[in-house]
């Protein structure tokens, strides 16, 4: 995959507004029936968000967002192999005749922004930057909770057993596919988000949200103790 260039300033705007319909309207016919926590009410929060980060860090506007759009599209939970989604994605903005530049800038974002037990690259730009932010901000606090419950269902995963313990560190492959109770995933990947932010903004508004997980966890384990 290419290395994203400086996207096109001269872009007429109401090409790219008429891309951004178009893809919001794909990700609604993707993902509208999805109920593992990467549904089309997730993707718009994650697309807000990168609005309100890139506002902040002077990042191109038009990129986050039509990458927020499309990311879960290619997201193997979702598309079952990410190469296949990937692949989706790209055909579908050629599909579109969306340039080149901004082709290659999305598909970059997209292939990079996922956890992944957390051994993904840096991202390479602001606008990867923004958005891979704004959709870990969305994987914690009460949304982020709701939506690993969600999603530890959709995949017959047992909310808690204590006799397994959370992993420290983990493989791809084993944090895809290995079938832990919802409650580690919090210590396996969600405390660990508000550390791993790449801007300002994003920091500011997880460290509430982070505090609300570490409430939750405090009062789930009382009540699953017996002691509330």
């Amino acid at each position: 995959m290419n290395e994203p260039s400086a996207p096109d300033v001269d872009a007429e705007p109401d090409s790219r507004s008429t891309l951004l319909a178009r893809a919001e309207q794909f990700a609604r016919e993707v993902l509208g029936e999805d109920a593992s926590g990467h549904d089309w009410s997730h993707i718009d929060r994650v697309r807000r968000l990168a609005r309100v980060i890139a506002a902040d860090e002077g990042a191109d506007v038009f990129v986050c967002e039509i990458s927020a759009l499309l990311h879960d599209i290619a997201d193997e939970k979702i598309a079952g192999d990410e190469t296949v989604g990937l692949r989706r994605v790209r055909e579908w903005l050629a599909a579109q005749e969306a340039d080149d530049v901004t082709a290659d800038h999305v598909l970059n974002i997209i292939a990079t922004m996922s956890f992944a037990g957390g051994d993904r690259p840096p991202m390479a730009t602001i606008e990867g930057k923004v958005v891979q932010d704004a959709d870990r901000l969305d994987a914690i606090g009460a949304v982020g909770v709701a939506r690993a419950f969600a999603y530890g269902g959709s995949r017959g995963r047992p909310m808690h057993d204590p006799s397994v313990l959370p992993r420290a560190s983990m493989s791809r492959e084993e944090y895809r596919h290995t079938q832990t109770p919802t409650i580690n995933h919090f210590y396996e990947k969600l405390l660990l988000l508000k550390d791993r932010l790449n801007t300002t903004r994003a920091r500011q508004l997880a460290e509430a949200r982070h505090r609300f997980m570490l409430d939750f966890l405090d009062e789930f384990f009382a009540e699953s103790d017996g002691r509330a």
